[in-house]
């Protein structure tokens, strides 16, 4: 009576696999939750960001991150824009600080 049959100790190994298996299951449900619930949503909002950020030109009324709102008068570089704030105030403020644009300015004449 002491000793486990064979019979018995091989459907052990057999269940233990399943149940391995069965255990492993909820964290992959969770993982599929959070991509749709967490990182999808946050890299749809990064690509729009970097869109805005891109199509800024110059006459646009935009927003800085900072809440100081000004119109674009040029692109510096890549990195920056500037925007006048007041009459003869003008700021350069890289463009990842732009968080929203509020009107569209007219495009750029090819006379100039």
């Amino acid at each position: 009576m002491m000793f486990v049959t064979p019979a018995f100790a091989q459907g052990a190994a057999a269940g233990g696999e399943a149940n391995f298996f069965m255990s492993i299951v909820p964290f992959l449900l969770i993982f599929v939750i959070m991509y749709f619930l967490v990182i999808r949503p946050q890299q749809k909002r990064l690509k729009a960001h970097r869109e805005l950020t891109t199509n800024l030109r110059r006459g646009d009324t935009i927003v800085t991150s900072g809440g100081i709102i000004g119109k674009v008068t040029k692109a510096v570089d890549d990195g920056e824009v500037e925007v006048q704030i007041a009459d003869n105030v003008r700021v350069r403020v890289t463009r990842a600080s732009v968080s929203e644009v509020r009107a569209k300015g007219e495009p750029v004449s090819s006379d100039a």
